[in-house]
């Protein structure tokens, strides 16, 4: 289904796409220092499901209108921005009360995976990402080509998620040590808001 020698090399650019510090890792490590270990991989996990949503949407064809209609494409854009900052101001109003491990941080981490989920759903570059990459690794003529798609998807999906997630345990395990300190618990509130906001910054100017 799937030429080995292309997929050779998609598996070695896919890894050195996965391990480059961009916004989903930021966003990972951002909910890990806020929220914990379990926190950080469930922000991964939801990351990597979108990214398969994705996947799928660019092997249908879907993701082909975002360059037939730059309104679209814009809409989403802005969505994504504001959906950030709704989560900067959140971090920032959070008084940042020391809590204890499998505390009552529970219902946050629950809300990890939606939160991670719903960012990269709503980043229109990631769509985009999958229209200009993954057909450089398919091959029309073995035929198949949305299978062709999903597989290189599911590939960089569970790639990514091994990497996203353990850079989500380590810094929620970092975190977890600190956390311990109500002042230090605020710091990372504050830390979390301004990198939602920088990244909310950085998807509403880039056209």
């Amino acid at each position: 289904m799937v030429d080995m020698s292309s997929y050779a090399a998609f598996l070695v650019a896919a890894f050195a796409l996965c391990v480059t510090p961009g916004p989903d890792m930021m966003f990972i490590v951002a909910m890990g220092g806020r929220g914990g270990p379990r926190t950080g991989v469930l922000a991964a996990a939801g990351v990597a499901c979108a990214m398969f949503v994705h996947t799928v949407a660019a092997a249908l064809g879907l993701s082909a209108l975002f360059l037939s209609l730059p309104a679209l494409y814009h809409a989403l854009r802005w969505a994504g921005a504001a959906y950030l900052l709704y989560l900067a101001v959140k971090a920032f109003r959070d008084r940042g009360a020391a809590v204890e491990e499998g505390g009552p941080a529970e219902p946050g981490r629950r809300r990890a995976f939606w939160q991670g989920a719903v960012t990269n759903l709503l980043n229109p570059k990631v769509i985009l990402f999958n229209v200009a990459f993954l057909p450089q690794f398919v091959d029309p003529g073995l035929g198949h080509v949305r299978e062709q798609f999903l597989v290189l998807g599911l590939t960089i999906t569970v790639m990514g998620f091994a990497v996203d997630g353990s850079v989500g345990l380590l810094s929620g395990k970092l975190s977890s040590l600190l956390r311990r300190s109500r002042r230090v618990a605020r710091g990372l509130n504050v830390f979390t808001g301004t990198v939602f906001t920088a990244l909310a910054v950085r998807l509403s100017t880039q056209g």
